[in-house]
């Protein structure tokens, strides 16, 4: 018996386009001579369609798309993600089908509502009585398919263990469809679970997994199949569509290993993946980037060449008085050596315009509550500069219209977490690249982006000097980001205490100021741009502090 997992990219509310897309893998699985094709988790939705299951049109129409598809099963069995609804209650399905008929529908039992994950607000999950496999005839001979819906099989924190029911139940394979997002280390926790789960019930094992981005989240694909011994015998390509056809002839005779690409390609290849479907699918083109000379607009702007072309990405250099030479020629050598369009639009004299404008307003304001002008903040001329650069990205992407130009925000994980960066000035645009990767390992990825390109693109000095939004005379960061970096991560991705940092040897003053500074900037990060997902942890859909927060750790 041979088997097709389709690892596809399906766009969140597309329906037809979805459809096409199955229909298309169905056709390209029978040419290969496929007995049994198996799709993602809401394939033909998209993952996670959020509030879009609210809408009772979007989730009859699904419902129709899945006839439509079933009608064109010939000489092929089908399992399929999508949704179904009875009465007033929505189930997260897998129909199965073939030759034109509904074999049966299986519905998802284990509903996740941690991190990212909020099924439980849209779906009911399955009966656990109603858990049995699925009888399909292949080629004559009978099977039974013991079908579940990604989280089903993640059971060590559930009561109810649906792999190990349908094993029971006299399953001849487990089939899996997910659509698991992706973090670093993810796909080796995908094989270990795999691996333990066939070797526990002695049953082979499909997984298979959307591909793709969505908004915030990544979907690597590397869809899997293990044997009833636990070895791996295929798997799909990592951040990229796949057709994987199986021969269960194959069980027991191969092994193979996963790929081990270094942490640097395969955080790139994921910010890439990120970076060209939230173009692809919200129909920008093409990409502003503000260009200071520093690593974070550096390595943006390299991801954004890598994801949408050269020809599709325009960086804009803005300096004011503060800005340093040394800065000025590493942001045009680097625009260079990526052979993008770029502009240079000095912003002073519209600072000290901004500047002059307030001056008798804030005169008026003064006066009225009686408080004198050297007690006003200076950090507000440095913010005027931000602002007035956030503006131009701005209006370059709201007036040339028809080149359909997205802002993307530079801002890393460790700066947006210490709020150290100006709401309404640089965190500006509509997607923060970077915002799920530290200062650290901003360096790191461009440096690996020179390897990879053969020569130096990122610029020489842009590793060598320090930090500094050059926003004043003289200024560089206020951190020693080696030490702050690191504790940024512990507290985010770890849930670090106070206590247990200072336990863990870091600098106790340092410790207590990076902690008020992530929870006095929580207002910030409820302003900003959304920012791909590429730890565990990271700032979204999977963070959900208050902004007002009196608690101290």
């Amino acid at each position: 018996m041979k088997f097709a997992i389709a690892q596809i990219n399906a766009t969140v509310g597309d329906l037809e386009g979805n459809t096409q897309k199955i229909l298309a893998y169905m056709e390209k699985a029978r040419d290969a001579g496929a007995d049994i094709i198996i799709f993602p988790e809401l394939a033909i939705t998209g993952y996670p369609p959020q509030d879009l299951l609210f809408e009772k049109s979007f989730v009859k129409e699904n419902r129709e798309r899945l006839s439509e598809i079933v009608e064109k099963s010939e000489s092929i069995v089908g399992v399929l993600g999508y949704v179904e609804s009875i009465g007033e209650k929505l189930y997260n399905s897998a129909a199965i089908f073939g030759d034109g008929e509904i074999l049966a529908k299986v519905y998802k039992t284990l509903l996740p509502t941690y991190d990212v994950f909020d099924e439980a607000r849209y779906f009911t999950g399955q009966d656990v009585n109603e858990i049995r496999p699925v009888k399909v005839n292949v080629r004559g001979k009978n099977f039974s398919l013991g079908v579940e819906i990604c989280e089903d099989l993640w059971d060590e924190k559930y009561d109810v263990k649906v792999t190990e029911i349908l094993a029971r139940r006299g399953s001849d394979f487990i089939i899996n469809i997910s659509a698991s997002p992706y973090y670093v280390g993810k796909k080796f926790e995908r094989f270990k679970l795999l691996k333990e789960r066939a070797q526990q019930y002695h049953i082979p094992i499909f997984y298979a997994n959307l591909v793709g981005a969505q908004d915030e989240l990544v979907f690597d694909g590397q869809s899997m199949v293990v044997d009833g011994e636990g070895n791996l015998v295929a798997y799909g390509k990592q951040f990229e569509e796949d057709l994987i056809l199986i021969d269960a002839s194959v069980f027991g005779k191969i092994s193979l290993q996963l790929p081990q690409p270094t942490f640097e390609e395969e955080v790139f290849n994921a910010l890439v993946l990120g970076v060209r479907d939230y173009f692809r699918k919200t129909g920008f083109e093409k990409a502003a980037i503000g260009l200071s000379g520093g690593i974070d607009s550096s390595l943006t702007a390299c991801i954004a060449v890598e994801a949408l072309g050269k020809d599709n990405v325009i960086g804009v250099l803005m300096p004011s008085k503060y800005s340093t030479e040394a800065s000025k020629n590493d942001a045009r050598t680097l625009a260079e050596n990526l052979g993008i369009c770029y502009v240079e639009i000095p912003i002073q004299e519209i600072v000290e315009s901004y500047r002059n404008t307030m001056l008798e307003p804030l005169k008026k304001i003064r006066d009225h509550f009686s408080i004198r002008i050297e007690d006003d903040d200076p950090v507000a001329d440095e913010n005027i500069q931000a602002r007035v650069r956030g503006n131009i990205l701005m209006d370059i992407s709201n007036r040339l219209k028809n080149l359909k130009i997205l802002v993307l925000n530079t801002g890393d994980k460790t700066e947006v977490a210490l709020g150290y960066c100006t709401i309404y000035g640089d965190m500006v645009g509509m997607l923060d690249v970077l915002g799920d990767i530290s200062k650290l390992e901003c360096y790191k990825l461009a440096e690996y982006y020179n390897r990879r390109k053969g020569k130096e693109i990122v610029p020489e000095n842009v590793f060598k000097k320090k930090p500094s939004p050059e926003l004043k005379e003289g200024q560089v960061a206020p951190f020693d980001y080696s030490i702050v970096s690191p504790i940024v991560d512990e507290i985010v991705e770890n849930r670090r205490s106070k206590y247990e940092l200072i336990e863990m040897g870091y600098p106790k003053e340092i410790v207590y100021e990076v902690y008020s500074r992530i929870r006095r900037s929580e207002y910030k990060r409820w302003q900003a741009a959304p920012c791909i997902k590429i730890h565990k942890k990271a700032f979204g859909l999977g963070w959900r502090m208050p902004i007002v927060n009196k608690y101290d750790c």
